[in-house]
């Protein structure tokens, strides 16, 4: 564990400040797993992109509803069909008290387009970062990028300096390499960390020095993880902590009833989907030898008619999730309702498909999944093992918590035959999904395509709509990419999820449909 205790003169300049800071108070939250970084470059990943957001910042950040709005850029423009300029805001301090520069913005792109970084996705698009002057640079990208301002908005600068002096010029890989990043920050942001407890605790303070005018009241944040449900719940209850991100859903109707507690609870841009390995010529956790019984789709599509999506989303979800045929939903640009058509239940057809692929007593195949990370995940995964015995695919389940499930599945492990995995696009854009799930991997497009799904015809309409300006020739073309995707079964979407958070009453607090948790929308009264 490391403090960093603040200083006296930060505490007068906190108390001096007025305004917001008139009745600082503090939030204690919990959630039931824990931020499995503090390197913003490290994993694509929201509850991780989140709370960093908090500390680090990027040039383009989005308001309560989403929408984009200026941060350490106070303005940018087009200078060319591949050049968009960026106007830097001036007078910024790192927490450290050092100025914000565009030395700063030049490396952080250099290190999050590194080969240890797993956020190169959202900005692969760019080819370089050149200097103008110490508050101008230009980002040139290697195509027309339309969606560029929503692209960056995850990505978040560092402090060259500080990376240089603590020998973290590169992120290192989760699991496998340690460095000073991981496990410390020092940002732009509206709150500094003092106190990191992995899996345990971790605590912030709110940064006296931070350019932007505070909407927020709040002091310090203490964030704790509490794995198990019923004690979150109970910590909630007892006044231990003031908020509970994810209620399990048994116990909504409970808290809402509750003197002095709230629920909120609103759609979620993600989407949870299950994913089959296509790379391996033979699946380490089956007992069929030889031969990817993934390879074929009827299997996949096996598998997806043996699946009544429908029953979990009112069954185990107890109605927090919304049953859909497609990868991205209402929210993201490119969601066509017309296309939203799901697999049926039909049992006696995933039967018959199996027999036709060769497989007429089905297979052993394990399933990873989390059991800290998505709304009764662990249960879902527990009701598809079910379901699939009936058409005879014998399923050995592996529920983690979702350090060691994003360590496993992720890269550079691909270590997975078939998983559960959720996703919010970060641009809140279909191209995303496309780019980052499905395309083929190349060392930029497919970072989080787990089973190494190829197929060219989706590559290239990939590569189309991520440089078509025309907005309806681009909407044809996602529509185009989710038929190929629904053709091959690449992968099995399930559903989006609601998001339900509990709360005193006496917190206020914004509930972005990305399900991320900014301290800077919050007061408490």
């Amino acid at each position: 564990m490391r403090m960093l205790g603040r200083s006296l003169m930060g505490l007068l300049l906190s108390c001096a400040m007025g305004g917001a800071d008139a009745g600082a108070a503090n939030l204690r939250w919990a959630s039931d797993g824990d931020v499995n970084a503090m390197d913003p470059m490290t994993r694509q990943e929201t509850m991780q992109l989140s709370f960093l957001s908090n500390i680090y910042e990027p040039l383009i950040r989005r308001n309560r509803d989403l929408s984009l709005e200026p941060a350490l850029a106070e303005r940018w423009e087009q200078t060319s069909p591949t050049i968009w300029r960026f106007h830097l805001r001036q007078g910024v301090k790192w927490q450290d008290g050092s100025p914000f520069t565009a030395d700063d913005v030049v490396f952080s792109l250099q290190r999050i387009q590194s080969k240890n970084s797993s956020m190169r996705a959202p900005m692969s698009p760019v080819k370089e970062a050149r200097k103008i002057d110490d508050f101008t640079i230009d980002l040139e990208t290697h195509l027309p990028d339309p969606i560029l301002p929503q692209e960056q908005t995850n990505f978040m600068i560092m402090s060259k300096a500080w990376s240089e002096k603590h020998n973290a010029v590169e992120p290192a890989v989760i699991g496998k390499e340690e460095n000073f990043a991981l496990r410390h920050a020092m940002g732009t942001g509206p709150f500094r960390l003092v106190m990191r407890e992995p899996d345990r605790r971790t605590v912030v303070e709110r940064n006296p020095g931070w350019w932007d005018t505070p909407t927020h009241n709040l002091d310090r944040v203490e964030f704790n993880v509490i794995g198990s449900a019923p004690t979150r719940v109970a910590a909630l209850l007892s006044g231990e902590v003031d908020m509970i991100y994810a209620v399990p859903p048994q116990d909504i109707a409970r808290i809402r009833q509750t003197p002095g507690l709230k629920i909120i609870q609103n759609p979620e841009l993600r989407t949870i989907y299950l994913g089959f390995n296509l790379s391996r010529e033979e699946l380490a956790s089956s007992d069929i030898k030889g031969r990817n019984p993934f390879k074929d789709v009827r299997v996949r599509e096996a598998v997806a008619l043996a699946i009544d999506e429908p029953a979990i989303a009112s069954r185990v979800m107890l109605t927090l999730g919304r049953p859909t045929g497609l990868l991205w939903g209402p929210g993201v640009n490119g969601y066509d309702q017309a296309a939203d058509i799901q697999f049926k239940l039909d049992p006696a057809r995933a039967k018959q498909l199996l027999t036709e692929a060769g497989y007429p007593g089905g297979f052993r195949v394990g399933l990873d999944c989390p059991n800290d990370r998505y709304v009764m995940d662990e249960q879902i995964c527990t009701a598809i093992t079910a379901m699939l015995a009936r058409v005879g695919i014998k399923v050995d389940l592996n529920a983690q918590t979702k350090t060691k499930f994003f360590t496993k599945i992720l890269a550079p492990n691909y270590d997975t035959d078939f998983w559960m995995l959720g996703w919010t696009p970060a641009t809140y854009d279909a191209h995303n999904v496309l780019y980052t799930l499905l395309g083929t991997r190349d060392g930029k497009r497919g970072e989080v395509n787990v089973g190494g799904y190829s197929n060219p015809a989706l590559d290239e309409l990939i590569r189309q709509m991520g440089v078509e300006t025309d907005p309806a020739k681009r909407t044809r073309m996602i529509a185009d990419a989710a038929s190929v995707v629904r053709r091959d079964v690449a992968v099995l979407p399930l559903h989006q999820q609601v998001i339900a958070w509990a709360a005193k009453a006496t917190v206020e607090l914004a509930q972005p449909a990305d399900n991320t948790f900014p301290y800077r929308f919050v007061t408490v009264k």
